[in-house]
């Protein structure tokens, strides 16, 4: 189960980055200039948004391995559908599409890879996601160099497609297929809403996903225009954050049995803090790079650890469950991804970028004290549970 879990993450991470990686071609292709073209990737951050809590719920019914086949198979045919937009229109409606199988995809391996912890009894949700950068970093090698071989974008989309259906043909029988929830459990979304623990889980990932979308979309113009450095180095602050994230992701399992789950939140978000913090008040490049070397390694267990706590928030007596609370969780993590990118912008707009970074830095932070009261929300639940089965 563990190494088709992984490539299920790999396979989502690869196929996104190989048509990422290719934006300029796409913007060439349709016409698009800058703000055009933003508003057509919006329509990937909707699709993702309004379909995350409908893939939860059909997951809680039909289980994890169903909805992974369901958004894989869609995915190898979206993604080559990108090389047919002819207008920026019709890339933003083919994105909407890629964004609904990436939600789809998202929940359902994210809900497969905690039934794995759960029979392992590890916490390997960080190993997992690392499958995903890992997959993101092959995505976009390869588009690399399919470019420098002077290959189409169809061309290239097409063999990424096929390439990973073949590998998801190959695993896809090992995932987890739990038979969904019981019937009498299928209508409990309000009770999942009113539960404050997963609004704080959620409101974790928010505040990293600011400080990821921070890091992907403006280290590289930071360093531009704060520390006049060329393009070409510009890029390698992002590369050593993803690096970080990923070597941590991958050797952090001792880490996060020594600490618990809510103090790593709490740690890595101190180490990301202090590592925007140095990278935009110190004005030695060299510090900005081990700064954001410091923002990937403390971000690198937000999204899979509070993955595993809301699912185990919604674990039932039989060791299943968790669907709904991780997909309530994922669907506020994007509004992070959709606020982010126009709130630095507006901010540096209005003053710089330095600074813009520096608020970021703060909404990182208060990570730390959100995973206190969410430590304490997971308590006094527990407790009540306890005092409930004690009663005659």
């Amino acid at each position: 189960m563990r190494p088709a879990v992984f490539a299920v993450f790999l396979f989502n991470g690869a196929l996104f980055l190989s048509w990422a990686a290719r934006l300029p071609t796409l913007a060439a292709q349709v016409g698009a200039g800058e703000a055009t073209l933003g508003l057509a990737l919006l329509g990937a951050s909707i699709g993702l948004a309004i379909t995350a809590p409908i893939a939860a719920r059909v997951c809680a019914a039909v289980g994890a391995r169903k909805l992974v086949m369901v958004g894989a198979a869609v995915t190898v045919l979206a993604v080559p559908a990108l090389s047919f937009a002819g207008s920026p229109l019709h890339l933003g409606v083919n994105l909407f599409v890629l964004g609904s199988c990436g939600a789809t995809l998202d929940v359902g391996m994210n809900v497969a890879a905690v039934a794995v912890t759960r029979a392992l009894d590890r916490p390997l949700m960080p190993q997992f996601h690392a499958g995903f950068s890992l997959g993101g970093l092959v995505g976009s090698l390869g588009a690399a160099a399919a470019s420098a071989a002077g290959w189409g974008l169809r061309t290239h989309l097409v063999t990424a497609a096929v390439v990973g259906a073949v590998a998801m043909a190959a695993v896809i029988r090992s995932v987890p297929g739990e038979t969904g929830e019981p019937v009498q459990d299928r209508h409990n979304d309000r009770s999942v809403v009113r539960r404050p623990l997963l609004w704080l889980l959620a409101g974790i990932t928010v505040c990293s996903a600011i400080a990821e979308g921070a890091t992907a979309d403006w280290s590289a113009l930071f360093f531009v225009r704060e520390r006049e450095l060329s393009e070409a180095v510009a890029a390698m602050p992002y590369a050593g954050f993803s690096i970080a994230m990923v070597i941590a992701r991958l050797v952090g399992e001792p880490v996060q049995r020594r600490l618990g789950p809510y103090r790593l939140l709490g740690s890595g978000a101190v180490v990301a803090a202090a590592g925007l913090a140095l990278a935009v008040l110190v004005d030695a490049p060299v510090a900005g790079f081990v700064g954001f070397a410091l923002v990937g390694l403390g971000l690198s267990f937000g999204f899979p650890v509070v993955m595993d706590l809301a699912g185990d928030a919604g674990r039932r007596a039989d060791g299943t469950g968790g669907e709904r609370e991780i997909g309530l969780v994922t669907t506020v993590a994007y509004t992070g991804f959709l606020v982010g990118p126009p709130m630095v912008g507006g901010l540096a707009h209005v003053s710089s970028l330095s600074i813009a970074l520096g608020v970021v830095a703060f909404i990182t932070a208060l990570i730390v004290p959100t995973a206190w009261l969410a430590r304490n929300a997971r308590a006094r639940e527990l407790s009540r549970v306890e005092a409930g089965s004690a009663r005659p």
